[in-house]
């Protein structure tokens, strides 16, 4: 189970990250050219919160299932010291919790402002600030945090 949740996790951030990419496209695209806010540009919005919830689904099962975090959680006081286990076991998942309730916040705020304008505003803005925050919070195989393969 475990592997198939760090397989799933793991793919899956490439459709939160476009889906991501592709709304703030979208925003910026109407933002700066007056479009109407369509049925397209809702659902696209939508489609991206609700990408970001299934991801945050398969993260918590994965930090409940993996024996990093079993182990960073029981061995609390040495597991601190190792930046790779104290990544995992606190910083990535509240970073990714973070930006999920910027993506949650946002897409909810977006969609009850009275004018277009503002709804792109608002997509662009939240959607943006989640993205930088997942970019840095995603162990890549460059980051100085923790890094893992691109595919697992």
């Amino acid at each position: 189970m475990y592997q198939t949740l760090t397989f799933l996790h793991s793919t899956f951030r490439w459709l939160v990250l476009l889906s991501l990419l592709y709304s703030i496209f979208r925003a910026y695209k109407g933002y700066f050219s007056d479009r109407k806010f369509s049925k397209t540009d809702n659902s696209v919005r939508h489609w991206t919160a609700t990408i970001a919830h299934v991801q945050l689904i398969l993260g918590i099962s994965l930090y409940s299932q993996s024996p990093i975090i079993k182990y960073f959680w029981n061995n609390f006081n040495e597991a601190k010291e190792s930046f790779d286990l104290l990544f995992f076991g606190l910083i990535h998942i509240f970073l990714m919790l973070f930006s999920i309730i910027l993506i949650t916040v946002g897409s909810a705020i977006s969609k009850r402002k009275p004018t277009d304008k503002e709804k792109f505003k608002t997509m662009l803005v939240w959607f943006t600030i989640a993205l930088i925050i997942i970019f840095i919070a995603i162990p890549w195989p460059f980051s100085p945090f923790a890094n893992r393969p691109y595919l697992r």
